[in-house]
């Protein structure tokens, strides 16, 4: 089986060519004018510096950790840990580098082609961050595995153990860049819309506007490097989960069937990007939709021929307490991938301007503030329903075909296709980018016009992209959480024990004690810019009438300072907490505690997603000329919604998923030195 290997590490590294050969295509296009060039330019120089400030403070982290990590587990696995942290960091840096050289591409390709060249370009630089994400995850979970295994000869389970090391470092820099990015991102884009849009009346985007350079860049340090280091840590977590059972099960042969599964999502995302070609007139979210569907397609049918190909050489059978169906393994990785796009497009259901709940919330605008909260609020708290369900039924089903190893490849499944996932995803922010930039430059109309189509589009990418993290990072956590029980040698989790419930109630206020932290920094940091963009209308002459030029680099100051301030507390709490409790109260109280983590973790953050979401679509669906249009109460309304749903959907909510993963990984990793606790 040992070739399977060698195709998956071909194809992970096909996929990192892949990406460059996309990268190239972008940087091929039309910069545009001077004064689109200028633009862009602020953008990249602010996204580059706050990344280098922000990769400081995390390397001063991962600087301490790894000899702290090598003292107790060994210097693999500390290793392994500087590794995931370095690719982790690697593809954050890539996707954000494709996303400020794409925007202006795509305002200028708008500008001069349309529709058509616009979205391709779009797409293209997206889809370097989502090659980059599943081609550095697969590859150092691979050369982890490989080198432990195969030169130091370690067995397959401890090999996939070192290889959780892998995964702690990549959920370590995805927590500071989901964290710190979204804290940024957030606190100009609440200051840039309440100040710039409700008080002064003017347009979003517009360049009278100090914060709109500084909401510009928090686009890239935010919803690309800090979404790609999240999805890689999911796409990581995902594969150990299951590779760790699946090592337990069938050895090696049960890693190498993960990894090469794994692969074949890569190859059909590669092949699933080559069929997103819009047309000028249509809807590009269709063709965005077409790469999708034909990425999961391809997926399916490759996973049925390796699992076949597996019952040939005799491995996969049906035995008493591992899989009840031959075709166990293919029907989870199925399930998963059905559920997955199930819940994207529940979330598309409950955020789309297309459909009666956004519209709702636009019609309860009309009313004012109040009802636009409430309504964003019951929307998202509904919201929660049907996901939740989706993922215990596909649960249910994925262990009754395949048991845990079922559990851990419906997670697999989920995100097999995550090259093109992340791609359309990451699309979204370059295309709100594109509309920023054609705005600021004062670009024909009809430039912002399509950029704002397919910005909208992005929207509703990208809540279905929250979609997937979601019900990814609840079958991930239950995967690993299965690996962390066999690690520790529990033979379940009792919650009649007195310590297993208090570990439930601690895990359970720890979503919430979490999120209240990143909501209250997001408010803080927003209150800073608020102040510092009103000074500037009250004191630097002309500025209003377009004859004052704003100091652009003094609110990406801000933003930067704030983000790298208040990061630091929640991510200390996600990574101190399961050692705490592990070590105080044991193993099995921790178990209760990732528990409780992962219920209300789940809820907290499909609510707060589909809030969010449903809000800045109804802002969207009012400024086209609906229930007033522009300048309206219930536009008014819309931007407070808006902005209340900022810190929900790309602050708080993503970094719930990441939370939860953390957490469970750092348990597993830290497993056999938990014992019975000392308390």
């Amino acid at each position: 089986m040992d070739f399977f290997l060698y195709i998956a590490l071909g194809l992970s590294l096909s996929a990192l060519v892949y990406a460059f050969y996309l990268y190239k295509q972008v940087l091929k296009a039309p910069v545009g004018s001077e004064k689109v060039a200028e633009i862009s330019g602020f953008i990249k120089e602010g996204a580059t510096a706050f990344l280098k400030k922000e990769y400081f403070v995390i390397i001063i982290f991962v600087i301490v950790a790894a000899p702290a990590i090598a003292l107790a587990l060994g210097i693999e696995t500390a290793f392994a840990f500087v590794l995931g942290a370095l690719f982790s960091a690697f593809a954050g840096i890539v996707g954000m580098k494709s996303a400020t050289d794409s925007n202006s591409r795509t305002a200028t390709a708008a500008e001069q082609h349309g529709m058509q060249r616009a979205l391709g370009i779009a797409f293209k630089g997206g889809a370097v961050m989502g090659m980059s994400v599943v081609g550095f995850g697969l590859l150092g979970v691979i050369v982890v595995f490989y080198v432990s295994h195969y030169f130091l000869d370690i067995d397959a389970y401890d090999a996939v153990e070192i290889a959780a090391g892998y995964s702690l470092g990549a959920s370590s820099i995805a927590l500071f860049g989901r964290v710190g990015g979204g804290i940024f991102t957030k606190a100009a884009d609440v200051g840039a819309d309440l100040v710039g849009k409700v008080e002064a009346g003017i347009p979003e985007d517009d360049p009278r506007n100090p914060a709109v350079i500084a909401d510009n860049v928090g686009d890239n340090v935010g919803d690309v490097a800090g979404m790609g280091s999240d999805l890689l840590e999911s796409y990581v977590s995902s594969i150990i989960g299951a590779a760790t059972i699946g090592a337990i099960w069938y050895a090696t042969t049960g890693v190498i069937f993960v990894l090469i599964v794994a692969g074949m999502g890569v190859l059909s995302s590669m092949i699933g990007s080559t069929f997103v070609k819009g047309k000028d007139g249509s809807n590009p979210h269709k063709a965005l939709k077409m790469g999708t569907y034909i990425s999961g397609l391809l997926f399916i049918i490759a996973v049925f021929f390796l699992n076949w190909y597996f019952i040939k050489e005799g491995i996969f059978v049906v035995e008493t307490d591992r899989i009840t169906h031959e075709y166990g393994p293919f029907i989870s990785v199925v399930l998963g991938l059905g559920v997955g796009l199930l819940i994207g497009l529940i979330s598309e259901y409950y955020t789309s301007a297309e459909y009666k709940h956004v519209k709702s919330v636009a019609k309860q605008s009309e009313t004012g503030h109040a009802t636009n909260i409430i309504s964003g609020m019951a929307i998202g708290m509904e919201s929660t329903a049907l996901p939740v369900i989706l993922i215990a039924i596909g649960t249910v089903l994925a262990f009754n075909f395949g048991g845990l190893f079922g559990i851990g490849l419906a997670a697999v499944g989920m995100l097999g296709t995550a090259g093109m996932t992340v791609g359309v995803d990451a699309y979204g922010p370059i295309a709100d980018n594109a509309g920023g930039i054609a705005q600021m430059a004062n670009m024909d109309p009809k430039v912002r016009k399509i950029t704002d189509e397919l910005d909208s589009v992005g929207n509703t990418t990208a809540a279905i992209a929250k979609g997937f993290a979601i019900g990814s990072a609840a079958l991930t956590a239950l995967a690993l959480f299965s690996a962390f029980t066999l690690a520790a040698g529990l033979d379940g989790i009792d919650i009649t024990k007195a310590p297993v419930i208090a570990g439930l109630m601690i895990g359970g206020m720890l979503a919430f004690l979490f999120s209240s932290l990143l909501i209250k920094s997001v408010g803080k940091a927003a209150n800073e810019m608020i102040e510092e963009v009103r000074r500037q209308f009250r004191e630097i002459p002309g500025i209003l009438e377009g004859t004052g030029k704003p100091d652009y680099a003094k609110c990406v100051s801000i933003s930067t300072t704030a983000a790298l301030k208040e990061m630091i507390l929640p991510a200390l709490l996600a990574v101190a907490s399961p050692l705490v409790v592990g070590f105080l109260f044991g193993a099995e109280a921790l178990g209760g505690m990732l528990a409780g983590t992962l219920i209300t973790g789940i809820m907290l953050a499909i609510f707060m997603a589909n809030s969010g979401g449903a809000w800045d679509n109804a802002k969207k669906y009012i400024e086209q000329g609906n229930h007033g249009g522009k300048g309206s109460l219930a536009h008014s309304a819309s931007v407070t919604g808006d902005t209340v749903g900022d810190p929900f959907k790309d602050t708080s909510g993503p970094a719930i998923d990441i939370l939860i993963k953390l957490m469970t990984t750092m348990s597993l990793v830290f497993a056999t030195l938990f014992g019975a606790g000392i308390l």
